[in-house]
């Protein structure tokens, strides 16, 4: 326990899944919170999104670990808003030390040749230019601090690897890899990291809906969970179907901590075997 006592983190994708678990994971060691979400929908994502109502449930789960959170609506493809919402974060708190550009959205799929130009424009624009619009507000206030720092961009196993019928998404995750290793040697010599996490398949929302359930079992009219349990398991060499948000909360907060203070540079897969199939 204590690990980040009296750091700050900005999460961007903060209302649920894996940006609230990370949220609660950093606050249970003692940082302190600046938290975004979009909290409405986007047309071309076919499943719900998170709301407000989703937001406060972080906030109010960071507060009963006695940590300080500051919680805005804001997309990450809105520069302007983003950067009030950091700069309006760190007023309130006093410094920032953790970036995790973990906001993220999973398009409708498809081949290549047939998604929409809509999907594609909000696929890149969230999961690749949402990425860069968060480094690039939230480093003036790293660098202002003087004492170092790291940033961690949500990436996916399917950047390292490739995968059929998400080249929208495959193609901004992919792009992710590539802003984190300019970005690492951009900010080496002030001593502020910055590391991808590539997870598997992660038990959230975006692979509990019917969407991804029809793109394992195209065969099936409605299928459901238990139609498309054994495709999931299959795409990891260890026998699980997915890992769990946790999994990769632990991993961020590893390569946040001073524990992974000289790992800057790195895609770390956090994949259950996934990049061995």
């Amino acid at each position: 326990m204590g690990r980040l006592e009296g750091r700050v983190a900005f999460i961007t994708g903060a209302a649920r899944g894996q940006g609230r678990s990370h949220a609660l994971h950093l606050a249970a060691e003692g940082a302190d919170i600046i938290a975004v979400d979009i909290c409405e929908q986007i047309e071309t994502v076919p499943f719900p999104m998170a709301t407000p109502g989703d937001l406060a449930e972080t906030v109010k789960a960071v507060e009963a670990l006695d940590r300080r959170i500051i919680a805005t609506k804001a997309d990450v493809r809105d520069y302007e808003a983003l950067k009030a919402a950091v700069d309006d974060g760190v007023a309130a708190l006093g410094r920032l030390d953790i970036v995790l550009a973990n906001a993220g959205m999973g398009g409708a799929f498809g081949h290549a040749e047939d998604l929409s130009h809509e999907g594609w424009r909000d696929t890149i624009d969230v999961n690749l230019t949402g990425v860069w619009h968060t480094a690039k507000v939230a480093i003036p206030h790293l660098r202002a601090g003087g004492r170092g720092g790291s940033i961690v961009i949500t990436s996916s196993g399917a950047a390292l690897a490739g995968a059929q019928n998400m080249a929208h998404y495959v193609a901004a995750k992919t792009g992710n890899v590539g802003l984190m290793k300019a970005l690492a040697a951009e900010l080496a010599p002030e001593m502020i990291r910055v590391n991808a996490i590539c997870p598997s398949t992660v038990d959230t929302t975006m692979v509990r809906n019917d969407a991804m359930y029809r793109l394992f079992r195209p065969d099936l009219r409605s299928p459901g969970l238990d139609d498309v349990i054994d495709g999931y398991r299959s795409i990891n060499a260890m026998p699980v179907p997915w890992i769990e948000v946790e999994d990769v909360s632990n991993a961020v907060l590893f390569l946040v901590s001073d524990e992974g203070r000289y790992i800057t540079g790195v895609a770390l897969p956090v994949d259950a075997g996934f990049l061995l199939r």
